[in-house]
């Protein structure tokens, strides 16, 4: 085969496939932004429904929410995020005799820590342990 021709049908191919390709890296990196979106928006709400079951704030119904907005984590969240969560639930849980506040802050910053890094917020240290979160409480509700 003569070069003009190898370099035509090389040409013809590169001319059909590059967009082809283009679209499918624009549409990859769509679906990456919308799926960190949702991401965020669920970690959101997440952090905002963990409110309801802090000190005097916590009521019946900030327990559901905590509830389902912890259930909705288990479909996007990564997996240290998961067991980061677990062992802050097992310090919360209720049957926990051994609860410690020092704990729980350690666990509850680590949480947030790691939700930090699966949304790649910049700023977020590189370690756990240089990063510190607190809940609080806006101590409208009953004292007990």
């Amino acid at each position: 085969m003569e070069t003009a021709v190898v370099v035509a049908v090389i040409s013809g191919i590169v001319a059909v496939t590059t967009p082809g390709f283009a679209f499918y890296l624009t549409k990859a990196k769509e679906r990456d932004a919308d799926r960190q979106k949702r991401k965020f928006e669920q970690y959101q709400e997440f952090l905002a429904a963990t409110g309801g079951i802090v000190g005097t704030d916590a009521t019946p119904q900030g327990q559901r929410r905590f509830a389902a907005a912890r259930n909705t984590l288990s479909l996007m969240a990564s997996v240290r995020v998961i067991r980061a969560l677990h062992e802050y639930q097992d310090e919360i849980r209720v049957s926990n005799p051994h609860k410690s506040d020092e704990r729980h802050d350690a666990l509850f910053s680590k949480l947030v820590w790691e939700i930090r890094k699966d949304l790649r917020i910049r700023g977020t240290p590189r370690r756990a342990e240089d990063f510190s979160v607190g809940l609080w409480c806006s101590g409208t509700g009953p004292l007990t």
